[in-house]
């Protein structure tokens, strides 16, 4: 396929916005509230004439990437910009119009100039690679997924503004898809300043590890990994289109930023950094240029509603500090940055569009958490604010803010569990049945799965899509090789998915559809590569082992032992007992250690995957290590989703 047309990429390419309207009048029918709305949102009101997202999208567009494929050593696409061409088409029946308009704009493909020596390249991953031309070279922002699309975006930077070497490195925060192509882009052995926030490398490898394998497979449902590029299938996630699929690595930086109003000079560009923890990620930071007055948000301000909990799992973020860390930013910065550019979507340029765009999205974090407490302390629950609150019409309209990739939906049930946790104070729901239990006590209440499949299709047909999902889906877990069930349930999956405005509720009903219709697909590749695994502290290592211990099996084992790595001059002391890895460190070894081994930390990651002893001394009995491998569970990157 060509690159996509930029005169031409348009919503409803020669339609009208009237013509636009109606179609998403049939694609979202019903309700913006009530209990019996067909979809979570309603699209028919937006403006749709507005053209200035389009025209931001393409300005400054110097060139792409032709083809629009990035492949790794092995000839394997690992990213494919050119399977979003049908996007520049008109909204088909199968997608909300809303969340089309912004897979056109986010699907743009190719390199960008921002301002004077700020260019980006867009669409080659999930996120941006932005790069500020300095004295000598060129400072990158952020690198990637990947190894292989970092090296791809680079590539087209240097084939329209020279072969510049990369003098310094800065991410902004600590999610994979801004550092994990920094290895494709720095020589071997190439010394360059690497910076980040404080607490950076903690939660970059902690989020991989922990629960990296539950997070990779939900995370599959969320951007769609298994669905076909296609107007009834996946046409982004609305943060992007797609996470790339190559190789990510870590290089771990040279440099912590450890205040707000820090300022570094890199290769001549004087920079002025704003710590925002505990916002988008644990370790996030907006960058100012201030001879440049360009602003980078880094991820706390994209073109969409953003996640305060993400349904691939994750720690629900500070709504409440969001929205200060926003006006932080506006007293620092607000009268004087002319261009405000991010880690994902296109920039925004003008002062007052600038400062107008922080306050929509301070203005929205701090809306859905104070109105969800004021609701919750009239004794409302997660699931009842989720139904009763709405946006102001001012936010309602803002394109920049519609729930693209988090949803007003989710983020509300976020902030109830971060204040309340996960019970409602009904004690109905104290102590439930789970799934399956709960399942085949619905069934016999309905008369039987045929007449659950029944009772389900009424609710269809009246509209009421969310409770026929419910009794499809309790039919199912109660008989889960019911093969009706399953196809009236994927059905049903699949009209909801093609009603979402939310890219990412989308690819999880579309997914949940394809896996009942076709069976699981083969595991993601592990959340944790091997730089990753290296880049883990000892005491988080140890924890990797520890949550992979099977109580039950373990009750029964009492196992000491020390590592003694010379590199750090530090003995690590582990117990087993109770069904329980515990440990501490001090310089002391430890006489009653049934077996030490001394080693350096860089042999520790192999030793712990596959017991790789090469190089490694040992002192005591070797069947202890044994002995502790054989009660390690293998996390199962498979598990059910959709069936029990």
């Amino acid at each position: 396929m060509k690159p996509l047309n930029r005169r031409k990429f348009v919503v409803g390419a020669g339609a009208t916005a009237a013509a636009l309207t109606l179609t998403s009048c049939t694609t979202t029918a019903g309700p913006v509230g009530g209990a019996g709305r067909r979809f979570p949102t309603d699209t028919t009101g937006l403006p749709y004439g507005d053209r200035t997202d389009f025209a931001n999208a393409d300005r400054g567009f110097l060139g792409a990437l032709e083809p629009g494929k990035v492949k790794g050593e092995d000839g394997a696409v690992v990213y494919d910009a050119d399977a979003y061409s049908f996007l520049a088409g008109d909204v088909p029946g199968t997608a909300d119009p809303s969340l089309w308009r912004q897979g056109q704009l986010a699907s743009r493909q190719g390199l960008y100039q921002v301002s004077d020596r700020i260019y980006q390249v867009r669409g080659l991953d999930l996120a941006n690679m932005t790069f500020i031309e300095g004295d000598t070279g060129v400072i990158v922002i952020d690198t990637l997924t990947c190894n292989e699309t970092a090296v791809a975006a680079l590539g087209l930077y240097r084939a329209h503004r020279g072969d510049r070497a990369v003098t310094g490195v800065i991410y902004t925060h600590s999610h994979v898809d801004h550092f994990g192509g920094t290895e494709g882009i720095l020589p071997p052995g190439h010394a360059v300043p690497v910076l980040a926030p404080e607490g950076f490398m903690e939660h970059a490898v902690a989020e991989n590890v922990y629960a990296g394998t539950a997070m990779s497979r939900r995370a599959a449902y969320m951007y769609g990994d298994h669905l076909d590029v296609a107007p009834d299938g996946q046409i982004g996630c609305g943060l992007g289109q797609a996470v790339a699929t190559g190789t990510s690595s870590l290089v771990p930086p040279t440099e912590s930023i450890t205040e707000t109003g820090q300022r570094r000079t890199l290769d001549g560009v004087v920079i002025e950094f704003q710590l925002t923890p505990g916002t988008e990620a644990p370790s996030e930071m907006n960058i100012y240029f201030p001879e440049l007055k360009a602003l980078c948000m880094a991820e706390n301000v994209a073109h969409t509603m953003h996640n305060i909990i993400t349904l691939r799992g994750a720690q629900v973020r500070d709504a409440r500090q969001w929205s200060r860390y926003l006006t932080e930013t506006l007293v620092l910065f607000g009268d004087q940055a002319e261009v405000l550019f991010g880690s994902h979507h296109w920039p925004t340029w003008g002062t007052e569009q600038l400062n107008r765009a922080l306050a929509e999205q301070r203005d929205l974090y701090a809306y859905l958490h104070d109105q969800t407490l004021r609701l919750i302390n009239q004794g409302h629950t997660g699931d009842e604010i989720a139904e009763l609150l709405e946006l102001p019409p001012a936010l309602e309209n803002a394109w920049a803010v519609r729930g693209y990739y988090g949803s007003l939906n989710h983020n509300i049930k976020g902030i109830y569990q971060r204040y309340m946790g996960w019970f409602d104070g009904n004690p109905a729901h104290l102590w439930e049945h789970p799934p399956v239990e709960q399942s085949k006590r619905w069934v016999q209440v309905m008369g039987g799965v045929a007449d659950g499949i029944k009772r389900a299709r009424s609710y269809a047909d009246q509209g009421d899509l969310r409770f026929a999902v419910t009794l499809l889906n309790h039919c199912v877990f109660a008989e889960p090789d019911d093969e009706k069930a399953k196809q009236e349930l994927a059905k049903i999956y699949e009209q909801l998915g093609h009603g979402a405005e939310n890219a990412v509720w989308r690819n999880f009903y579309l997914s949940a559809a394809k896996e009942l219709r076709e069976g699981k697909k083969p595991a993601a590749l592990s959340s944790s590569s091997p730089s990753m695994l290296t880049a883990l502290r000892v005491d988080q290592l140890i924890d990797s082992v520890a949550i992979r211990v099977n109580g039950p099996k373990a009750w029964d084992r009492t196992i000491t032992m020390d590592w003694k790595l010379t590199d750090e001059n530090k003995i690590w002391h582990l117990r087993l007992s109770n069904g329980v890895l515990t440990h501490h460190s001090d310089t002391t070894p430890d006489p009653a250690a049934q077996l030490t081994l001394t080693m350096t930390k860089r042999q520790l990651p192999a030793l712990l995957e596959n017991q790789d002893r090469t190089g490694i001394d040992h002192r005591g009995d070797l069947t202890h290590l044994q002995a502790l491998v054989e009660v390690l569970d293998e996390p199962n990157p498979d598990f059910n989703i959709v069936t029990p």
